[in-house]
């Protein structure tokens, strides 16, 4: 496999850099990013810990046409974070480079899935990035220049290695006071020894978490820097609005979740905040489809209704915000020059 350079990922950012530069005169609406965390059924089983997962069950053969199919009809392209271990093997393949060809930006999302990245020594972390870009590369002929740490793992040493290995943007922030929540409901289902919950006793970050920019800012890495967009969240509030949870409110209180939804981009909007907001492939399944995450909110909700409300929700987005790839987010940012710098702190 061939390694990347930083000179290749430069120019291509540069490139990027030209195509956003020549829109920018003509934008009527405020720019706005859509991605999607492409985590595979063993990936989540694997969180869980549940041992069915040393197989790799995969239902990316059906997710994908699903969602390439609804990206198609709404004319959207978007940045699809893939995990290094299904790019290394070949029976995704496919799957995987149906994605790039059809014009979406590829992302880093970790070689191994894990939400405690954070907990890895130095070398580790450089391993498993750097692992999960050629595995991409290879599979898709696309390299990832934008990163995302799996449930939004985040340390010093990664925006270091990061820099080291010549990505221009980081997406793992998630400023939300409720990550300790989410770590006792997944304490509460997951099948784990009582070694593993104190190694993952920081999983999904601490309440300082909701203290982060809602804003793109840079951080300060010594000379270098790196682009932070954070994954949005409701303005001052501080819960989540990405799709998952749109179409939970969706199951639990039907007329409720698209009010909420169109509230919180007039609140980005009212606060001057460019929102990033993100996919998961269970948007697009069902317990059906997936029997092994039945457990998972918003499951029971048939796949067709997901896929219609999911739909009104996106071109809700879209009729508010100029929605592009992450990427073309982070240019125009960089274009802007008005990225305000943060120096890395984390809580953990």
């Amino acid at each position: 496999m061939n390694r990347l350079t930083h000179t290749d990922l430069d120019a291509e950012f540069s490139s990027i850099r030209e195509r956003v530069a020549a829109k920018r005169s003509p934008r009527v609406k405020p720019i706005a990013s859509l991605s999607l965390d492409l985590d595979n059924e063993w990936a989540y089983l694997k969180t869980r810990g549940d041992a069915s997962w040393e197989t790799f069950p995969s239902y990316l053969d059906l997710v994908v046409p699903r969602f390439l199919t609804l990206l198609e009809r709404l004319g959207q392209r978007i940045t699809v974070f893939i995990v290094g271990q299904d790019a290394a093997l070949e029976r995704n393949a496919a799957a995987l480079r149906a994605i790039a060809a059809a014009g979406h930006e590829i992302g880093n999302h970790s070689f191994h899935h894990e939400p405690w990245l954070h907990t890895y020594s130095r070398a580790k972390i450089e391993d498993e990035i750097s692992r999960s870009t050629e595995a991409i590369v290879a599979a898709t002929g696309a390299r990832p220049r934008g990163f995302r740490g799996p449930g939004y793992s985040l340390s010093l040493d990664t925006l270091e290695t990061l820099v080291a290995q010549g990505f221009h943007y980081d997406c793992s922030t998630f400023p939300t006071y409720l990550g300790p929540l989410a770590r006792q409901y997944y304490f509460w289902t997951a099948k784990i020894s009582a070694d593993e919950r104190k190694r993952r006793a920081a999983l999904f970050g601490s309440l300082s978490d909701g203290l982060r920019p809602l804003r793109s800012y840079a951080w300060k890495l010594g000379d270098a820097s790196l682009i932070e967009i954070p994954v949005t969240t409701f303005p001052l509030l501080k819960i989540p609005i990405h799709f998952s949870y749109v179409l939970f409110l969706a199951q639990l209180a039907p007329p409720v979740a698209q009010p909420y939804f169109r509230s919180a981009l007039a609140a980005c909007k009212l606060g001057g905040i460019a929102p990033s907001l993100l996919l998961h492939p269970l948007d697009f399944l069902d317990a059906n489809d997936v029997p092994s995450l039945a457990f998972f909110p918003a499951m029971r909700m048939p796949a067709e209704r997901k896929l219609a409300a999911l739909e009104r929700a996106l071109q809700a987005y879209r009729e508010a915000f100029d929605v592009v790839p992450v990427g073309e987010h982070a240019a125009a940012i960089a274009l802007a020059g008005r990225a305000r710098p943060v120096v890395p702190r984390f809580a953990i």
